[in-house]
C-alpha cells in the first residue's frame, strides 16, 4: 500500500508513530505537508499538485488536519476523495466534528447521550438558556476550541452571563452546557478504529482544574470500557463519518455522555496509558480497507430508477409487530432488509425468521414507492410535545 499521511508536524509523536507502524508493515509511506498541496481543477479530471509538481498515485491517505487549517485541509481531503483515494476520515466528517455546535446537532438526532446543551446569540436569551440546561454552574465552550482551550466553568449565573457577553462582544460563538457534577475532573477517551474501540483511557484533572486534557496536565490510565460506553463511542464516530476518531465521554449517573468526537486524536497519551499499538491498529485498518473497501450503500444502490435505500420504523400497534421478516410481506413488496437496528444493537443481514419488535429500525433497499407508502403521516412537532401539568402553588 502506498500511503500519504497529511500532517504539518512530521516530527510529532503521532505522525512518527503512524509512519513507523506503516514502514514496519512493509508499506510505502510519505508524510506530506497539508499546506503544500495545490488543487488542480483545470483538466478533465480532478488532480492535485504537491510542491508545484504533479502528485504521484496513492492508495490511501490518513488526514491529520490541524484546527487552524480546517478549511484548506478538508478541501485537500475532498480532492483525494474525488480522485478515488481511500481516506478513513471524510472531509465532511472532519468539518462536522470541528464545529462543536454542528457535531452536537448531528449526534442529538441519533439519540446519543450528551450533556444538556444550548446555543443563543441574543443577550436576552442567555439567562433562559442557562436555566434550560439546569442552571449554574455551567460549562461555556468556544465552538472551535481544542485541547481544552476555550472551555470555561462558570460557578454562578452572574459570572456565566458576564463571560458569555464578553465572548460574544468579540464575535465568538459559544455553547452553554450543563456541568456534570459526578464526573468533575474526569472523562473517558476512547480511540475508535473502524467498528471497534482499540484502546481507552480515563483522564483525570490535576488539583482544582476541571479540564482533564493531557495538554492541561491531566493524568491518564488505561481502562476497559463497559459495552454501553464502547457502543456510544463507535456509533458517535460512525455517525460523524469518521473511521479513526477519539471520542471523549463523561461518566454520567445514567451512562455515557459524549462531549466531543476528535478527527485527529493524539496517540502519545493513550499508547502510554494502555501500552497498546494504537498506531499499528490504524494502519492495519487502512490496509484492509484498501484491499477490500467498504462502499456507500446509499450511493451505490440508488442507481436503478424507482429503487433506493430508506429506513422504516416499526411502530407500536403496527401490522409488522410480532411478525418475522418472512411473514412481514416486505419481500412480496420488493423490499430487502439490509440491517436491523434495535436500541443500541445492530443486526446485519437479519434472518427471515427474526421477529420484529416496536421501534425496530430497518435499513431497507427496494421500491421507493412501496417504502414511502409504509411511512406514517408525519406528526407536527407541537403534536409530539406533551403538555406538562402545572406545578401546584403552595401558599406560605
Amino acid at each position: 500500500m502506498k500511503l500519504a499521511i497529511l500532517s504539518r508536524a512530521p516530527k510529532a509523536y503521532s505522525t512518527q508513530r503512524l509512519r513507523t507502524a506503516a514502514l514496519d508493515r512493509g508499506h510505502d509511506v510519505k508524510v506530506l505537508n497539508t499546506l503544500r498541496f495545490a488543487i488542480d481543477l483545470s483538466g478533465p479530471e480532478p488532480d492535485l499538485q504537491f510542491r508545484g509538481r504533479t502528485l504521484s498515485d496513492y492508495d490511501a491517505i490518513l488526514p491529520r488536519v490541524g484546527a487552524s487549517v480546517t478549511y484548506f485541509g478538508t478541501a485537500v481531503v475532498r480532492q483525494f476523495e474525488q480522485m478515488d483515494v481511500y481516506t478513513p476520515n471524510t472531509a465532511n466528517g472532519i468539518s462536522n466534528s470541528r464545529d462543536k455546535l454542528r457535531a452536537t446537532q448531528i449526534l442529538s438526532r441519533h439519540q446519543i447521550g450528551m450533556p444538556a446543551t444550548t446555543f443563543v446569540r441574543n443577550r436576552a436569551d442567555v439567562l433562559p438558556a442557562i436555566e434550560r440546561v439546569g442552571g449554574a454552574p455551567v460549562v461555556i465552550k468556544l465552538l472551535e476550541g481544542t485541547q481544552g482551550i476555550g472551555v470555561i466553568l462558570a460557578p454562578d449565573t452572574k459570572v456565566a452571563e458576564a463571560i458569555i457577553e464578553t465572548l460574544q462582544s468579540t464575535s465568538q460563538n459559544v455553547l452553554i452546557q450543563s456541568f456534570v457534577k459526578e464526573s468533575k475532573g474526569r472523562d473517558i477517551r476512547a480511540l475508535v478504529v473502524g467498528d471497534r474501540v482499540v484502546a481507552a483511557m480515563r483522564r483525570t484533572a490535576q488539583g482544582d482544574e476541571f479540564r482533564s486534557n493531557v495538554h492541561r496536565g491531566g493524568s491518564v490510565q488505561g481502562v476497559t470500557l463497559d459495552p454501553a460506553f464502547e457502543q456510544a463511542a463507535v456509533r458517535s464516530a460512525q455517525i460523524m463519518g469518521l473511521r479513526v476518531a477519539g471520542v471523549d465521554m463523561l461518566e454520567g449517573a445514567d451512562g455515557p455522555l459524549v462531549m466531543e468526537v476528535n478527527s485527529s486524536p493524539g496517540l502519545e497519551g493513550i499508547e502510554a496509558a494502555t501500552k497498546l499499538d494504537v498506531a499499528g491498529a490504524i494502519i492495519d485498518y487502512i490496509g484492509n480497507q484498501v484491499a477490500f473497501p467498504e462502499i456507500d450503500v446509499r450511493q451505490r444502490l440508488t442507481v436503478s430508477t424507482g429503487y433506493g435505500v430508506a429506513e422504516l420504523v416499526v411502530h407500536g400497534g403496527a401490522d409488522l409487530v410480532g411478525k418475522t421478516i418472512a411473514e412481514s410481506g416486505l419481500e412480496d413488496r420488493d423490499i430487502t432488509v439490509l440491517t436491523l437496528h434495535r436500541g443500541t444493537t445492530v443486526i446485519p443481514n437479519p434472518r427471515r425468521r427474526t421477529a420484529l419488535e416496536p421501534q425496530d429500525r430497518l435499513l431497507c433497499f427496494g421500491k421507493l414507492e412501496e417504502m414511502r407508502s409504509m411511512i406514517p403521516e408525519r406528526r407536527r412537532r407541537r403534536d409530539k410535545v406533551r403538555k406538562l401539568p402545572k406545578e401546584p402553588i403552595h401558599e406560605p
